[in-house]
């Protein structure tokens, strides 16, 4: 049994969704334990060598955000230090935000932060003296080594990394070389189809690996709470069939309708707390807010996409009954919005299919549509140089035509499937009937 706190990971989908159920970062027996999948590192705590000090460096990282998203190091970093002053570890406060991922960079800083992601009770708890800087040319500041990492693991397994990288190093190199020497050996022409149909594969093996990773992890759950919609809402069967609130034994977790979940502690110093009901001036139910130390807002659940509709009354008692939350009520005052400022919750029904589409398609990595372009192109090209070879070498030309042809397959079917299925059946609205049974 993990002790609390326990930092929780930012929340994740797909293949990165073990990193919720397995990375924690703890305090235990006098030191500091990172448990990441399939691995655990200690840290011993005083001594030494030991961790004598965390820098909570409350500063963007200069240099490394873009024209989209802020990149990793925009919320601020933690440096865990010995007595000289030299780097232990290091990580970035986001990682163990489990909300960050829905909301904008550094929108919440300095010590809500840090009780909010619990890095102040881990640090309370495992006796390290903390010291926070706003600058990161901060004396404090390590400069020198680049200390472990003490993130929550990568969202890909590094198998996948490894194929993807050799295959595609060894497929670019040959390209250059049958682009530029205008040849078509053979041997190399069936090397690089090999390499440009190892893509796809791997794409497919990791789907199939997360599936069956998924079933590693069973925790024990106490409640599901799935939303109830008023008429009109404009809530989908991909919506109602994905989305909930689980209450399990040490965390509460939201799921939205792309498979991502977000992770909150129970119990600890950087628990959630309590629920309030929020009314209007007119005493209706506008929403419920889940908060947490500080009474800072974790999340939100509008009540008409979660209880407005029938047997939402009952999900609101099964919530409360469940999470044994304080429960309490709120009205707003004038012409106040609700809820104030960024939020994680607001957003879980989006605004058209092709936004949820996208939302709940298969995780691809950084590089994106970009990727898949590239796949594409390399088994297009394998089925033109296999044609090129056909007269001189029938036999590894047939092998390359048939490796392109089923690359642009193994790419083309779960896409079509995804689009297909989703338009047809999970983006559409809920039929009034079903949407009264589910609800009773």
């Amino acid at each position: 049994m993990i002790p609390e706190p326990a930092l929780r990971p930012a929340a994740s989908r797909g293949p990165g969704l073990e990193r919720c159920h397995a990375s924690r970062l703890f305090a235990q027996d006098g030191g500091l334990v990172l448990r990441t999948r399939g691995r655990t590192r200690r840290f011993p705590v005083g001594g030494t060598a030991g961790i004598a000090r965390a820098v909570i460096v409350d500063a963007a990282a200069g240099g490394r955000t873009r024209g989209g998203p802020d990149l990793p190091g925009s919320w601020g970093e933690v440096q865990l230090q010995d007595g000289n002053g030299a780097l232990i570890g290091r990580f970035d406060i986001q990682d163990w935000l489990p909300e960050a991922p829905a909301l904008p960079g550094r929108s919440v800083q300095g010590e809500q932060l840090l009780a909010r992601s619990g890095v102040s009770g881990l640090l309370r708890a495992a006796g390290v003296p903390l010291h926070v800087v706003r600058d990161r040319n901060d004396p404090l500041v390590a400069s020198k080594g680049a200390g472990t990492s003490l993130g929550p693991g990568g969202s890909f397994p590094l198998w996948y990394w490894g194929v993807r990288t050799v295959a595609g190093s060894v497929w670019f190199a040959v390209f250059t070389w049958v682009v530029f020497s205008d040849t078509a050996v053979p041997r190399v022409v069936l090397l690089l189809a090999a390499t440009a149909f190892s893509a796809p594969v791997a794409r497919l093996a990791l789907r199939a690996w997360t599936r069956l990773r998924a079933g590693r992890h069973d925790p024990v759950v106490r409640e599901r709470v799935r939303p109830s919609p008023a008429r009109g809402t404009g809530e989908t069967v991909r919506f109602r069939r994905d989305t909930e609130i689980r209450i399990q034994d040490r965390d509460l977790v939201l799921r939205d309708l792309g498979g991502q979940e977000y992770w909150f502690a129970l119990s600890g110093p950087h628990a959630v707390t309590s629920l309030v009901r929020v009314e209007d001036r007119a005493g209706r139910p506008v929403g419920v807010e889940l908060r947490g130390p500080g009474e800072q807002v974790r999340a939100v659940f509008p009540w008409e996409l979660w209880f407005g509709g029938e047997g939402g009354s009952d999900g609101w008692s099964r919530l409360r009954r469940a999470t044994g939350l304080m429960v309490s009520e709120r009205r707003l005052s004038g012409k106040r919005a609700w809820p104030k400022g960024p939020v994680l919750g607001t957003g879980l029904l989006p605004g058209s299919g092709r936004a949820a589409r996208r939302m709940a398609r298969f995780p691809g990595t950084i590089a994106g549509v970009s990727s898949t372009a590239v796949m594409a192109f390399g088994s297009l090209f394998s089925v033109i140089q296999g044609l090129r070879i056909t007269e001189t070498a029938p036999g590894p030309a047939a092998a390359a035509v048939l490796m392109g042809v089923l690359g642009l397959v193994l790419q083309v079917v779960p896409y079509a499937i995804h689009q297909l299925r989703s338009r047809l059946l999970l983006d559409r609205p809920v039929p009034e009937q079903t949407s009264e049974e589910g609800a009773r």
